[in-house]
């Protein structure tokens, strides 16, 4: 059976409205209990994950915002880069942040600014766990 152009042009509507839906929400304002937020474990590496939010600003910046606590001697992942910025806001713990080679050790309160395009990785060092906040600012979606 072939579809008339009538019928297509019913059915436009509703692929713009699944669309619609599927989009990122816009960030409103709100608050974020830390218990609240549904905690994912990495069975492989222990490394415990909190996902606060992936949306996009008023102006159209998408962001992306999760906490990690890295178990001691663990990566979250290997080097990389990306073509989105991040920040990263260590809470807790010792933090070795490797940028384009350069290695510096990080305590509490510390923050680290990655900008597109640069290889990076991190670890955590230390013998206790380590809590950090990503912050990803221009995320694309893949």
């Amino acid at each position: 059976m072939t579809p008339s152009r009538r019928e297509l042009s019913l059915l436009l509507p509703a692929v713009f409205a699944a669309l619609a839906e599927a989009k990122e929400p816009v960030l409103a304002s709100r608050c974020y209990a830390y218990d609240a937020l549904p905690e994912k474990t990495n069975p492989e590496n222990k490394n415990e994950m909190r996902q606060v939010f992936e949306a996009a600003t008023h102006k159209g910046v998408e962001v992306d915002l999760h906490i990690t606590k890295l178990a001691p001697g663990q990566m979250p992942h290997p080097e990389h880069h990306h073509p989105h910025e991040e920040i990263v806001l260590l809470h807790s713990g010792t933090l070795e942040v490797t940028i384009s080679g350069r290695t510096t050790t990080l305590g509490p309160g510390s923050v680290v600014v990655v900008a597109s395009e640069e290889p990076h990785h991190w670890k955590n060092p230390g013998q206790s766990p380590c809590e950090y906040f990503v912050i990803a600012v221009g995320k694309a979606e893949t």
